[in-house]
């Protein structure tokens, strides 16, 4: 997928590679915790821009990482609210102004957390008000340039003594490394934005 200097037509775009083929659900797991994050897409300047945040020090879990606004899914509730919930939590995004896109695979976190990733389109200029005891920081990036293969890393490691591919993504001083590289990955699949294969940084 280009840049677009379409914007009404990157919605219906959007939506229509995200629903063919559908998303990757994973099996219920009784030790995983289910949690669902918003990955938050708006055009500017004809370029298709992805929003992110990098967590607070004092978290629990993934403390300082890159992640996309969401959290834990609580009883009853359905992943495409709990990920709207949270957004709204962690950095002040309205709901009522988020257009849900569709969703991406389902991901399993080495701390147990089974992921459902909600696409939705956000208004721009994008108004937001930060908890900071959750989100130390918010920020977006153009998907072209997320892309650019010289801006992926692949790395090969161990864990648990079995080897494990990752995927980061350097973005300035930044990295996007675990589920939300894995995420953002996925994304630019869906949309045929594949970064090629290259040189590691």
């Amino acid at each position: 997928m280009n840049d677009t200097d379409r914007p009404a037509s990157w919605i219906l775009e959007l939506r229509h590679r995200l629903a063919t083929p559908p998303p990757a659900r994973l099996p219920p797991a009784e030790a995983s915790r289910r949690a669902a994050v918003l990955v938050p897409l708006y055009v500017d300047a004809g370029a298709l821009w992805v929003v992110l945040t990098r967590r607070a020090a004092g978290l629990p879990y993934h403390r300082d990482q890159i992640a996309f606004p969401g959290g834990a899914i609580e009883p009853g509730e359905e992943p495409w609210a709990a990920a709207l919930r949270e957004a709204h939590e962690e950095i002040g995004l309205d709901p009522a102004k988020v257009l849900s896109l569709g969703a991406l695979d389902e991901e399993l976190t080495p701390t147990g957390f089974h992921i459902t990733p909600g696409v939705g389109a956000v208004p721009y200029p994008l108004e937001t008000r930060l908890a900071a005891e959750e989100v130390a920081e918010v920020f977006a990036v153009p998907l072209s340039a997320v892309a650019n293969p010289q801006l992926v890393e692949r790395r090969t490691v161990l864990v648990d003594g079995l080897p494990r591919e990752l995927t980061i993504f350097h973005v300035g001083r930044r990295q996007i490394r675990g589920a939300t590289a894995t995420i953002l990955m996925n994304l630019l699949e869906r949309l045929d934005i594949q970064p090629a294969q290259g040189e590691s940084p």
